[in-house]
């Protein structure tokens, strides 16, 4: 039967972890939410399977194969293998243009009907997506096509992840002072950490957080910066003067910094939830700053040449018209442009926060009106499985 056709479709994602947790955070978001919201039997592949259980606990990882949250998910363990066609799922998802294992394609063109077979592409504002999104590619030896698909801002994308449900659990958290007290307090939050500004700060090692640091330290309001654990190391251990394990804490003027376990993703939303203010990086998390209704600064992977701050501002372009303090202050953050004063792009960026807030809710209902990226791929996928119905 053809993967449209099909009441209960299957369907493998296969994942290189190669930024740490963002690879593996978008692939189990999206496993998740095709297997739980569409009914898809997916099959998650992945070769670091340890960056994987920091995200999801229930990891087991020295499994070749799991269940987890009804999932399939398998250990990757290299390009070797002998796959029968009955081996190939549906609907064949490449992450990033990882390289599949030769066997699992060639048993991929010995399948009836052949599968639909997609590249899951980075995210990015820049307007050349629109042209590249669906755009087809011939494998050059075997009877296989692939297209490639684009998550995005627009119509003419493939939108981003957002499970049914989100909004609406993102609400009544935001509303529940009591709830959020009893997160936090999961961490061993003080009082006046409590009582601070809170920001949580997931960064790439180039982030200029000494030099924020130093600000919030002098500052009038009280801050509490919230870290997972190896993040910005070198800067949360000389603040703290300690190793920056899980639990570590210190408190200097105005300025607390707690570091925190990496914790499961749905623990992670709540995090962004509760906080004023959020700094994300790479992909995974930038997607959900922008779903919890808070202020938030992108630390984008970088690239050679500087490609990543040419997607930067086409982001900015988008997000950020109207907001200079976001963007002097974002582009400062990530080496694009050095700011006159630390202190003052800060001090702008927090008198600007109100209206970044604002701005927060108006994207949400902009981007979400052009549909969810799972359904939007589902449906490609379906499109494809019919064109490849009439041709046989």
């Amino acid at each position: 039967m053809l993967p449209h056709a099909s009441p209960d479709p299957t369907l493998a994602i296969f994942c290189k972890v190669v930024d740490n947790y963002g690879d593996i955070g978008i692939c189990w978001r999206l496993a998740r939410q095709l297997r739980h919201e569409h009914g898809v039997a997916v099959t998650l592949w992945v070769d670091d399977l340890a960056s994987f259980r920091r995200i999801c606990p229930e990891v087991d990882t020295a499994a070749a194969l799991q269940d987890v949250r009804g999932v399939t998910v398998r250990h990757w363990a290299g390009q070797d293998g002998v796959f029968a066609p009955e081996d190939v799922a549906g609907i064949v998802i490449e992450f990033f243009g990882c390289d599949i294992p030769p066997g699992y394609i060639e048993a991929m063109a010995r399948r009836t009907p052949r599968p639909v077979w997609l590249n899951y592409e980075g995210l990015t504002a820049e307007d050349w997506v629109e042209g590249c999104h669906r755009l087809p590619s011939m494998h050059p030896r075997l009877k296989l096509t692939k297209h490639f698909f684009f998550p995005g801002f627009t119509a003419q994308t493939g939108g981003l992840l957002c499970e049914q449900d989100l909004e609406a659990r993102r609400i009544a958290f935001q509303g529940d002072q009591a709830a959020q007290r009893a997160f936090l307090g999961r961490f061993q939050l003080s009082e006046r950490e409590l009582a601070a500004r809170k920001v949580s700060l997931f960064c790439y090692p180039d982030a200029p957080v000494s030099e924020l640091f130093q600000i919030w330290v002098q500052g009038e309001g009280a801050v509490a910066c919230l870290v997972p654990e190896g993040v910005a190391a070198q800067a949360v251990g000389e603040f703290i003067g300690a190793e920056p394990v899980a639990g570590a804490a210190a408190t200097r003027g105005a300025l607390s910094v707690r570091v925190l376990p990496f914790v499961a993703q749905p623990d992670y939303d709540l995090l962004l939830w509760a906080c004023d203010l959020n700094f994300v990086r790479g992909e995974d998390s930038w997607v959900r700053a922008q779903w919890a209704g808070r202020p938030f600064v992108w630390h984008i992977y970088p690239q050679d040449e500087n490609l990543h701050h040419k997607k930067l501002r086409a982001f900015l372009a988008r997000y950020a018209t109207g907001l200079p303090a976001l963007q002097a202050f974002s582009l400062g953050w990530n080496g694009a442009a050095e700011p006159d004063s630390w202190p003052q792009a800060w001090a702008a960026l927090r008198d600007e926060m109100p209206a970044i807030a604002e701005r927060a809710t108006t994207w949400r209902q902009e981007v979400l009106a052009h549909g969810d990226l799972a359904t939007k791929l589902l449906d490609f996928a379906r499109e494809l499985g019919r064109a490849q119905e009439n041709q046989i």
